[in-house]
């Protein structure tokens, strides 16, 4: 099959319009190993492809796209780097968005290579024309791009000829194309700042996280919503979050949520400010956030106040993380019973709001009352015990109704609560006297696709493991959760068929 793909091949660079062949050649294609295929590398001539790639025939053009992703698979990154390179210069400047996205996919494997990257360093052409793909109206084209110079810049000499050339000139004229470029660019930015301290000097000294720092924090509500995405992307990193402090970032964006009360389009950034003080208090400590911040934690019980379930829905995904060490518990604890009445509004959101609105409540309550077995203690048990009092007048029975309505996503997000719960004492003595809980744990025929027998199965899984369990829900019981969890999530019970004599 191989022999016969080559000699299609050899056909293909003889004619001047040979779409019978490409055709054949493609098909031919589709029943050859990959392994057989890289034993002929040497053998393969794509030169001829990439020639016909330039000539304004949409066919043609799609066909060799397909016979080229087959083939170039076989080849190796560094001969392609070696030998192709004005192709793959040529396929960026493509008017066809298909072969820029095969040039760029071969890019992408070059990078990985830290034998082939050195040839696409070394080609200042190359780098350009993939700076400018940025700049591009198609999206995966400009995705690509990123991800390439984004893979290129882990290494010093990477780090060099992206910001110590005249790169970062075509960068900064591609940023110039549009808001949405100049994002993309923010986007390859932060993406590089993240790796390192000193990746993050490279990017701060070409002055681009400067700039995107100032559109944050000046007037225009729609790039402050869109640029508080990036930089929270930059806190998930400790040398990120380290200078946005040292620059008084996080100061300066505290601030504008204090301010925001007489902004009429606060509502436009808010929700973004808030996600990034909920995603700083967990990776850094929520008590030292929360105490020097104490305006993120005011205006994250505002918001549940809110009337706008997009304001209601960031305020509970920002509950739902704050919650989901002890140290946030401890610090949530500490509001007392506003923070009560609160968990009384989440557990009402939770049965009467949108279902989406309903799954992002139970997942934040799934996050707020999990405790690892190695770090209960008496007195976070009786905390959240307390706390899923407050939830309403009967939540076992509240979050059953959920999960007995027919949306599996409702259905998984329920069950998750009760897996959160299901090693805390207290937790499995509500369920053991609920009258036909711990049948529905048992029973199997509830769950009807993959995700709700999954979801099921970490529930029985997480009272199987339960110290508590068999003195709470008695031996019977316990060894009918080990049974369970033996047999796996998809298990069927066999139908037994008793065969009657005299019967057809």
């Amino acid at each position: 099959m191989a022999a016969q793909a080559l000699a299609l091949l050899r056909e293909v660079s003889r004619l001047e319009a040979p779409l019978e062949e490409l055709r054949a050649l493609q098909s031919v294609l589709q029943t050859v190993p990959l392994s057989e295929l890289r034993e002929q590398a040497a053998e393969l001539r794509l030169g001829p492809l990439f020639s016909l790639l330039n000539e304004n025939h949409r066919e043609q053009t799609t066909l060799c796209v397909s016979i080229l992703e087959r083939l170039l698979q076989a080849v190796e990154p560094v001969h392609v780097a070696r030998n192709l390179r004005v192709d793959l210069q040529r396929g960026l400047t493509h008017s066809n968005d298909s072969v820029k996205i095969l040039t760029l996919s071969q890019v992408g494997r070059i990078v990985e290579n830290s034998e082939a990257v050195t040839e696409i360093l070394n080609n200042a052409e190359l780098l350009k024309q993939i700076v400018y793909c940025i700049g591009g109206d198609n999206l995966s084209v400009a995705k690509a791009a990123i991800k390439s110079l984004s893979r290129i810049s882990l290494t010093q000499a990477g780090l060099e000829a992206l910001f110590e050339s005249n790169l970062l000139d075509d960068l900064k004229r591609v940023m110039k194309t549009n808001d949405v470029v100049r994002y993309r660019v923010y986007e390859l930015i932060v993406e590089i700042s993240s790796v390192s301290p000193e990746s993050l000097n490279y990017c701060t000294t070409s002055g681009l996280v400067t700039q995107l720092l100032r559109e944050l924090t000046g007037e225009d509500v729609l790039v402050r919503a869109t640029c508080v995405e990036m930089v929270t992307s930059l806190a998930y990193t400790q040398h990120g979050r380290q200078y946005l402090s040292q620059e008084g970032v996080i100061d300066q964006i505290s601030n504008i949520i204090v301010g925001a009360d007489s902004d009429p389009f606060s509502s436009f950034y808010l929700p973004g400010f808030v996600k990034f003080f909920g995603n700083l208090a967990i990776m850094d400590s929520p008590q030292q956030i929360c105490e020097r911040y104490p305006v993120f934690v005011e205006k994250v019980f505002e918001m549940t106040e809110s009337q706008d379930p997009t304001m209601i829905g960031v305020a509970v995904d920002t509950i739902g993380i704050l919650g989901s060490n002890v140290e946030g518990k401890q610090v949530l604890q500490k509001t007392g019973t506003r923070f009560e009445r609160l968990l009384m509004k989440i557990g009402y959101q939770a049965k009467n709001a949108s279902t989406e609105l309903k799954i992002r409540c139970l997942d934040a309550i799934s996050s707020i009352f999990y405790i690892p077995p190695e770090q209960q203690t008496d007195d976070l048990l009786r905390m959240t015990e307390s706390w899923f009092s407050s939830l309403s007048r009967d939540p076992l029975e509240l979050f059953r109704g959920i999960s007995n309505q027919p949306f599996p996503e409702l259905h998984c997000a329920a069950l998750k609560v009760f897996t959160a719960i299901a090693n805390q004492p207290w937790a499995q003595k509500l369920m053991y006297n609920s009258p036909g809980f711990v049948e529905y744990v048992m029973d199997r025929s509830v769950e009807h696709d993959k995700a709700s027998k999954d979801a099921k199965y970490e529930l029985v899984k997480a009272l199987a493991n339960s110290k508590t369990v068999a003195e709470i829900f008695g031996n019977p019981n316990y060894l009918r959760l080990r049974t369970y969890l033996s047999e796996g999530p998809y298990y069927v019970k066999p139908i037994s068929t008793t065969a009657v004599e005299g019967a057809e």
